[in-house]
């Protein structure tokens, strides 16, 4: 016989879990591709042969120069960051990026707004904080901030999506949270930052550029409402592992405004 005061903990998670695949489906199938292609990588490619794919993809200068679509497009494909060494900063990293920013806030943005509108967020995030980057990268290479070898660096992954996101996640906070979330979204790339000139390294600028090109979107009117549904009750922010918190923002569009479709 199962006790309540056992189950009585677990019964949010446990629910949260069940429903994940139906709330978030797009961002599940995401989730399941990156774990795919970190394994791939790792274990099924030899170490040169992995150093060559991920070279292929990183998006440096050389790279978006040479081969841009195939490098931005790619380099979302994969995370930086480890599974297995959890006392390493890399796992901090991957917990931050692939846990809170693309498991917990890419599912609550497809949810809230529906697929189309996740991915567009998470490849704006993504491809704009790159290209921003690029400009301050060739800006600092002509005044002699940073080496020359930064042109052909290996820089990839998912984390400027993962940060655009986990900046507009800010609204699934009550509005006492909300601040010191915006904090620690803004905070955490600085913390392991490697100050060597007048600028942070570029991936700290990236992650930055991220974060406010999310911040800024929370400006945006069509990201201010949620997407009609049919039936069933709105997703509460704890579904996705984020805090719990009512969102102010009406769930009903105002008369005359144009309703996103369900999808």
């Amino acid at each position: 016989m199962n006790s309540p005061s056992l189950w009585g903990p677990l019964g949010r998670p446990l629910r949260a879990i069940r429903a994940y695949p139906r709330r978030a489906p797009l961002t599940l199938a995401y989730v399941c591709l990156l774990l795919a292609s970190h394994a791939w990588v790792g274990h099924g490619l030899s170490a040169d042969r992995a150093a060559t794919v991920l070279g292929h993809l990183s998006t440096n200068l050389d790279n978006l120069q040479d081969h841009p679509v195939s490098a931005l497009l790619g380099s979302a494909l994969f995370f930086d960051g480890t599974l297995t060494d959890v006392a390493s900063t890399g796992f901090v990293g991957t917990l931050i990026t692939l846990g809170l920013g693309v498991c917990c806030c890419l599912a609550w943005v497809e949810h809230r707004w529906g697929k189309a509108r996740a991915a567009a967020v998470f490849l704006v995030g993504h491809v704009a904080a790159t290209l921003l980057t690029a400009v301050v990268i060739t800006v600092a290479l002509r005044h002699g901030w940073y080496p020359a070898a930064v042109r052909h660096a290996l820089d990839y992954g998912v984390s400027y999506g993962a940060q655009t996101v986990l900046a507009i996640g800010t609204l699934a906070l009550p509005r006492r949270g909300r601040l010191p979330w915006a904090a620690f979204v803004l905070a955490w790339p600085l913390g392991g930052a490697d100050w060597t000139g007048p600028l942070p390294d570029f991936t700290t600028i990236g992650h930055l550029m991220a974060a406010a090109l999310g911040f800024g979107l929370l400006g945006v009117p069509a990201f201010r409402r949620r997407r009609v549904r049919a039936a069933g009750p709105s997703p509460a922010a704890s579904d996705f592992g984020l805090p719990r918190g009512p969102v102010p923002e009406s769930t009903s569009p105002a008369a005359g405004t144009e309703t996103p479709p369900s999808v």
